[in-house]
């Protein structure tokens, strides 16, 4: 019964994806941002008919039943009254229109699938409680992972941030806060990069590092050809990044597979 909970999910959060970035133009967002009534019918009548689509081709006799239709339609006029709140708001500069409120927004519609899954196809207690269980047996290693990331992104980034600082001074004529706009940038794409460096060794895909390497030196070569110690700061800062962030994935090859081996 879990499993038909967590089948259904996924085919109601595929329809909000594919309803929400790939049939909705972008015509239709400009003129729900207006408040034009008839773009946010569309874009309800869209999310249904999509929903309704892959529910009838994933599981036919769910889609007759009258507790599926009026959840659906529940759904569907919740999703947009959380679009209109949005833009009502942010066209009144009550909140601002950025990534915090695109992430919030997409928060909540997540939420209103998970509730209209769990109103459709309620798992069993006893089964829930069975997954936990799991869950809790596996708590140590979910903390170390946690524990990893966090450590070799977040905190890898401040440590390497406060070695290599003396490398790169302001230039002539760059103000402080130019300099701090370009050091600021590089902790934010060190982030990325010791995640997707982690991510690779964890999963024994050694040549992605390459990728990601060859990737950022070729977005850095104009700068690396240019006179001053920016190629000290760029080497060193690379290789500590990349080295915190294999050591971290060694770690967690040699927790959960005994090995610290890289290929499978």
């Amino acid at each position: 019964m879990v499993h038909q909970t967590y089948n259904l999910f996924l085919v109601l959060y595929l329809a909000h994806l594919l309803a929400d970035f790939v049939f909705q133009t972008d015509s239709v967002v400009a003129t729900k941002k207006q408040g034009r009534w008839r773009s946010y019918l569309l874009h309800g009548a869209t999310h249904y008919a999509t929903t309704l689509a892959i529910v009838a081709a994933m599981n036919p006799g769910l889609v007759v039943t009258w507790t599926f239709e009026q959840v659906l339609l529940a759904l569907c006029l919740v999703h947009l009254l959380l679009d209109w709140a949005k833009f009502a708001l942010a066209n009144r500069e009550w909140i601002p229109d950025n990534v915090w409120s695109f992430t919030a927004d997409q928060a909540a519609h997540l939420a209103t699938v998970v509730g209209a899954t769990l109103l459709i196809a309620p798992p069993p207690w006893q089964s829930v409680a069975t997954y936990l269980q799991k869950i809790r047996l596996e708590q140590d290693k979910i903390l170390l992972v946690a524990v990893i990331y966090v450590a070799v992104i977040f905190c890898g980034g401040y440590f390497i941030r406060f070695l290599i600082r003396p490398l790169w001074k302001e230039k002539v004529g760059e103000s402080t806060l130019e300099h701090d706009e370009v050091v600021n940038a590089g902790l934010y794409i060190g982030w990325l990069e010791r995640f997707l460096v982690l991510t690779a060794v964890f999963l024994q895909s050694p040549g992605t590092v390459g990728l990601i390497l060859a990737a950022k030196s070729i977005a850095r070569y104009p700068e690396l050809k240019s006179p001053g110690r920016f190629v000290e700061y760029f080497l060193i800062g690379t290789l500590l990044s990349i080295s915190i962030a294999i050591v971290g994935g060694i770690i967690l090859l040699k927790v959960f597979d005994g090995a610290a081996s890289l290929g499978k």
